[in-house]
């Protein structure tokens, strides 16, 4: 929960936010100043990403949101290294005495126990099964999972119980796994959705720095498709003024690359994330910044964010109502216009264990 000058220059390449101010639930924050001991600018060290372990006493998330779609959720990882600079989860780190900033990105909190946890909560006699969504906080395929790959064991927890999973990420990663999510696809388990907020690998790069190219969902929007798990391309958040006319050709190129589905969400900046966006985007894009920030202050009536259940995902008003026409109108002549089907719940079994009480009859 550090201001540091260096942070505009060299300590944070490759990272999104431009601070690391202390969260709401913090009383101080700390400042440091260059003093001529320490080397700073170029010579300053690049921040590193750290990795502490969480045990949970539950994984499980419960919610009522009438906006979702789910009513449970499990996330292997608090923070995540992508670093997409507009994330809705990064106020979630200030729960843990962390920055939404720079600290979302870099210092993140790993759940090893999480799978083993999972199938505890499965096996609670009271249990019944209904479609567990991953990733709706955090990226569950950010880059560290290629080493604990807590996810994969979450799904193969999953797919042995015949549990429904929807998967959400934009991460390429999720590749690895094609073959279990396949297997559960086509017996009705699983989908997936793949976010994809632009296609310009440049402007990709700087808005969500650690996450894969573009062209790389794409890939994995084939891949799993040919494997046999639909997927529902994500065209968000559509930025306007700086990504929303990019929605027709994203809707195209992840129709070609095998996507049934589609959805789209306006920006929205709650809490820390309007103040770290505005930040980002007066450094990368100066000359349109103004004109950004009104057009999404037009679609949340004229404020940075409205978190009224009902209008936080669509937004309101001429632009919220003209990027859901042209939606419309793109997904239904690309035939993307329809539900995916409901995943099952009737294959739901608690597999025999050692121990466990046989039947009498």
């Amino acid at each position: 929960m550090v201001h540091d000058p260096d942070m505009a220059t060299t300590r944070r390449r490759g990272r999104a936010a431009t601070a690391n101010h202390a969260g709401r639930f913090e009383r101080y924050d700390r400042v440091v100043e260059a003093d001529g001991w320490h080397g700073g600018g170029a010579d300053a060290p690049l921040l590193r990403t750290e990795v502490a372990d969480e045990v949970p006493s539950k994984v499980i998330t419960r919610n009522t949101s009438p906006d979702l779609s789910f009513d449970r959720s499990i996330n292997p990882y608090r923070g995540c290294e992508h670093g997409c600079i507009y994330c809705f989860a990064r106020p979630s780190h200030a729960y843990l005495g962390l920055s939404p900033g720079l600290d979302f990105e870099t210092r993140l909190i790993a759940r090893p126990e999480a799978p083993r946890v999972l199938e505890r909560e499965l096996r609670a006699p009271g249990y019944m099964p209904k479609v567990i969504a991953i990733g709706t906080n955090t990226d569950p395929y950010q880059p560290i999972e290629r080493e604990r790959r807590i996810m994969r064991a979450l799904l193969q927890v999953l797919s042995e119980y015949r549990h429904p999973v929807a998967v959400v990420t934009k991460g390429a990663l999720i590749e690895r796994d094609a073959d279990l999510l396949g297997e559960m696809g086509q017996a009705g388990l699983a989908r997936a959705g793949i976010s994809i907020t632009t296609l310009d690998p440049d402007l990709s790069r700087r808005m969500e720095p650690r996450a894969p190219a573009p062209a790389h969902r794409l890939r994995a929007i084939e891949t799993l498709t040919r494997a046999g798990c639909p997927v529902r391309v994500m065209a968000a958040p559509l930025v306007p003024g700086l990504t929303d006319h990019e929605l027709e050709a994203i809707l195209s190129a992840a129709r070609d690359a095998g996507a049934v589905a589609a959805s789209t969400i306006p920006l929205r900046l709650p809490r820390e994330v309007a103040g770290l966006w505005a930040d980002w985007l007066a450094e990368h894009h100066p000359d349109r910044a103004g004109r950004v920030m009104t057009k999404i202050r037009d679609m949340h009536g004229g404020r940075d964010y409205d978190p009224e259940w009902g209008k936080r995902l669509k937004g309101q008003g001429i632009w919220a109502d003209l990027i859901q026409q042209r939606f419309a109108r793109a997904t239904r002549a690309l035939g993307l216009d329809t539900e995916q089907p409901r995943l099952r719940c009737d294959l739901f079994h608690r597999p025999p264990r050692p121990g466990d009480q046989l039947p009498l009859l």
